[in-house]
């Protein structure tokens, strides 16, 4: 067997263990890495160890430290209640600034799974209170979570920018950011709507008592260490999008000054941290880097080839993408797996645009995890009032997931095939 039918295997074999098992794929696929190319391809270890993103490392660690401080030290949350307060009241607009909202902190750096864990709790109490359907509240705040998911200074868009790099195809981070922001906010908003949203504006206000306390508190001041925390977060954002600093260095420096300032407990912060999906990403792209060196990875866009043309591309990858997406982790496994494949695709078909091609597999992958399979859809249940039956909206969160796969291919081959 050669090598690079060897690696698809193995490449194969992670994806598959990342639908159906809870074991970390990026221990895996480092585990395949240097089992295919020690082993069977003559590799040094060196060499297998080469293809770890020590840089992209850096910056996931930077960015996900410095927002797992904000989250520790209260800042999040009180910018949340802030936020809530300003609609109170207005029963059809609350679920919008939810949607808004997620999408804010989302955006700034907190990315996706971090923002709905902060909403979560909040939004379904919130729901629960005001009598708004639970899975139009959990479409809204997942929507709105990976609508900011691929902005530059977040995980998922640091993931892609840094993919987009290393395969040719730099300078992207704000094309990305609101192609997937466009589809996000269609598909969300849409549906929000076209599901019954729409009654909710013509519903009278709610008293203040009926609302959760969370937003009764929503007065307190802020603390030294909150005001602080804000500057930081806004210095950060300011050099990375205006000035083009590393956002992994800015990140790092932020998260320095914090502890020297000692504005919030450094151990829970560093607890906080998403390590799992650190380690999955890395551990996809030491195995992905075997696959470019052995031939596996033209194989794999040989074989995504033959499944489309230059029409239709956008559509297909992003249903293959969301359906792998909907058992599997997006920014951890879909993006290292699929993206670098977008240059064998373009070369493959004798054409295309590479951004939509790129578009389609980052909305594929983040369009299906309202599912409650995902981890953004198992918060929202998680935290449904004790009232809501949690089966009937596990089934409808689950519907919505799958189907999603449909609909984000509808919307990929139209916003980014056809328009």
């Amino acid at each position: 067997m050669s090598l690079a039918w060897l690696s698809i295997i193995a490449f194969a074999i992670a994806l598959i263990a990342s639908c159906i098992s809870e074991i970390n794929v990026g221990l895996l696929s480092i585990a395949m890495a240097f089992l295919v190319g020690v082993v069977f391809g003559g590799m040094s270890v060196t060499e297998v160890a080469a293809g770890f993103p020590s840089s992209l490392f850096l910056v996931l660690a930077g960015v996900t430290l410095f927002f797992s401080q904000a989250s520790v030290n209260g800042t999040l949350e009180k910018v949340a209640r802030r936020t809530v307060k300003m609609v109170r009241g207005n029963v059809g607009v609350i679920p919008l600034m939810f949607f808004f909202l997620a999408a804010t902190l989302a955006t700034i750096g907190a990315g996706n799974i971090a923002a709905t864990a902060l909403l979560a709790p909040v939004a379904m109490s919130v729901a629960g209170r005001i009598r708004v359907s639970a899975f139009l509240m959990t479409v809204l705040v997942c929507c709105g979570a990976n609508s900011g998911a691929l902005s530059p200074v977040a995980p998922g868009g640091i993931i892609a920018n840094g993919i987009f790099a290393r395969i040719g195809i730099p300078g992207q981070q704000w094309p990305t950011f609101f192609n997937n922001f466009l589809a996000e906010s269609f598909v969300g908003i849409g549906g929000y709507l076209l599901l019954g949203g729409y009654k909710l504006f013509s519903r009278p206000r709610v008293r203040a008592e009926s609302e959760d306390q969370f937003v009764s508190a929503a007065d307190e001041p802020l603390s030294w260490n909150q005001k602080l925390t804000l500057a930081l977060i806004g210095v950060v954002v300011i050099c990375v999008v205006f000035f083009g600093v590393d956002v992994g260095m800015a990140a790092f420096i932020a998260a320095a000054v914090l502890t020297l300032a000692r504005a919030m407990t450094e151990e829970a912060a560093v607890k906080l941290m998403p390590w799992n999906v650190i380690i999955m990403v890395c551990g996809v792209t030491v195995l992905i880097s075997i696959l470019e060196k052995k031939g596996g990875m033209d194989l794999f866009t040989t074989l995504l080839a033959r499944l489309s043309t230059e029409h239709s591309i956008t559509g297909v990858m992003a249903f293959v993408t969301g359906l792998v997406s909907v058992y599997s982790s997006s920014t951890g496994v879909v993006l290292p797996a699929f993206l670098p494949t977008v240059p064998g695709l373009v070369q493959k078909m004798g054409g295309g645009d590479p951004i939509a091609i790129a578009s389609s597999i980052n909305v594929g992958a983040f369009i299906v995890d309202v599912s409650p399979l995902s981890t953004l859809g198992a918060l929202c249940i998680a935290n449904a009032v004790a009232s809501e039956d949690r089966k009937a909206l596990f089934n409808k969160l689950l519907i919505w997931g799958l189907s999603m796969s449909v609909v984000g291919a509808i919307v990929c081959w139209v916003f980014f095939g056809l328009l």
